[in-house]
């Protein structure tokens, strides 16, 4: 009888987690946000093309590229800009508005150039209609200016941090962060560029003049309805990934090149998808730089592969390319053709062999060491168990002093990525082993997000030199805004 019973009552447990799984099926399948179409925007006013005319015969659309934020500040050693996220339309495709995001425009942001040792100052005005942030990726700074979903912006709100930039030269970026819009508002083009300059850096025979021969590339996949409006679809399985590619906002773009060395800064802005970036004649990516700054030396590689959040800066030697033009590729689909132009006046010297010198944290046999697995299922994920609470501290560290954290990624039920990238706010950190092995070369820099794959086991050593409350999490922004997320108080 009690047997009985029992069979009765997991009976019952087993219906009601099929209809609640229903349910969620149910309700992301038909979670769809798309842009308001406006058929007859005002294209005075927070408007932008990104398409190109009198383009010389060549296919596509001339490269975008972000403008540089002016400072505002005159005075040495500080520095003041304004953000303000607003919503405008963006023409991507010929004759057809696009409703976006962007900050100081209608699509992505500008770039905001700081200087190590300044103190910088933002204004940062939402003119969106929802609460938003602005998270610093990257940029170690006190928690209550870190941008996390703490520092909310309410519409028509302005937030103002100040901070004193602390880290060597660097490419980071800044995107929103608040809870339950981080990936729509990512999505729609919220999102941009910090440059971090040092004497290191502008000391290496390294290209540096923007716009000539140092571009940033913002790599994103989108997708359009009919109305040729971005179409945002999350299900149960995650985001559905993009069948348009977007480099700076530029759809098929191009690019000028000098038959020379080229710095490119590329940033895997997309929500959720992998990239792996090659060259179209096989030729080699010299890696200069990673998430937090230069490496010790330059890497060639046959392809570099970033997860979403991570970013690589790479050089490209045109000088050594036997064509007149080549192809960026991402797994194989060209993103970005080259078109090189002819023998540089000037030919630049060579890359030199030392860039930086980094310095190993330290590692002291009584070192405190914590575990963070992540688990996920189809679009909602744990880590070590637990969903995100706001209102929870998950871990409590000491200011100043070195961990050892171990990530492994335990898998889960429909998995669409295959992996997790793992991002710590407020702080840079070296990865110290991949499955029990010494990292790749080009994952022994600093790194502020590691991808950790199904199965595998990352050990990172981290320290937080700037006290408050910090997230950390997986950078697929919908596992981020489904329970995959963290907070550590440094004190």
């Amino acid at each position: 009888m009690k047997s009985a019973v029992f069979r009765i009552i997991l009976a019952s447990i087993a219906i009601s987690v099929l209809i609640f799984a229903f349910s969620l099926f149910v309700m992301r399948l038909f979670r769809t946000w798309s842009s308001p179409f406006a058929p007859q925007p005002n294209w005075t006013q927070n408007s932008q093309t990104n398409q190109s005319s009198g383009n010389s015969g060549k296919s596509g659309n001339a490269l975008q590229l972000p403008p540089v934020q002016p400072d505002e500040n005159p005075a040495p050693g500080e520095a003041t800009f304004t953000l303000t996220a607003q919503a405008g339309f963006t023409q991507f495709w010929p004759d057809q508005a696009t409703a976006t995001l962007g900050y100081n425009g209608s699509y992505l942001g500008p770039i905001l150039r700081f200087r190590q040792g300044e103190q910088v100052r933002i204004q940062v005005l939402n003119e969106l209609d929802e609460p938003t942030t602005v998270h610093w990726h990257g940029l170690v700074v006190p928690g209550d200016q870190d941008g996390g979903p703490h520092q909310i912006i309410q519409p028509g709100a302005t937030w103002a941090p100040e901070f004193t930039v602390s880290q060597p030269a660097a490419t980071l970026w800044f995107h929103p962060h608040a809870i339950t819009t981080t990936a729509t508002q990512v999505y729609a083009g919220l999102a941009g560029l910090i440059y971090i300059d040092d004497p290191v850096s502008h000391s290496l025979a390294l290209p540096q003049d923007y716009g000539i021969n140092d571009f940033p590339l913002i790599v994103q996949d989108r997708n359009f309805d009919n109305h040729k409006q971005f179409a945002y679809q999350a299900t149960m399985m995650g985001l559905v990934p993009g069948e348009t590619i977007l480099v700076n906002g530029t759809l098929d773009p191009y690019l000028d090149v000098p038959q020379d060395t080229v710095r490119f800064r590329i940033l895997n802005a997309s929500n959720s998808e992998n990239y792996s970036f090659q060259l179209s004649d096989g030729s080699d990516l010299i890696q200069i730089a990673s998430d937090g700054g230069l490496l010790s030396t330059p890497i060639a590689q046959r392809s570099i592969d970033l997860s979403p959040g991570e970013r690589a800066e790479v050089v490209i030697d045109f000088a050594e390319i036997a064509e007149d033009s080549i192809q960026l590729l991402l797994g194989g689909r060209p993103i970005l053709d080259f078109y090189i132009k002819g023998p540089s006046q000037t030919r630049r010297p060579a890359l030199p062999e030392q860039l930086a010198n980094i310095e190993p944290l330290p590692s002291e046999p009584d070192q405190t060491i914590r575990v963070f697995e992540l688990q996920s299922m189809g679009i909602t994920g744990t880590i070590n168990g637990k969903a995100f609470d706001r209102h929870r501290i998950d871990e409590t560290v000491p200011l100043g002093e070195t961990e050892t954290w171990i990530i492994r990624n335990r898998g889960g039920m429909m998995m669409q990525s295959g992996g997790h990238p793992f991002h710590v706010h407020g702080t840079q950190f070296q990865v110290i082993a991949r499955n029990g092995q010494l990292p790749p070369a080009e994952e022994r820099g600093y790194k502020d997000t590691v991808f950790v794959g199904v199965g595998e086991e990352v050990h990172i050593r981290i320290r937080f030199n700037q006290p408050g409350l910090y997230m950390y999490h997986c950078h697929i922004l919908e596992h981020e805004e489904n329970g995959m997320m963290g907070q550590v108080k440094v004190e």
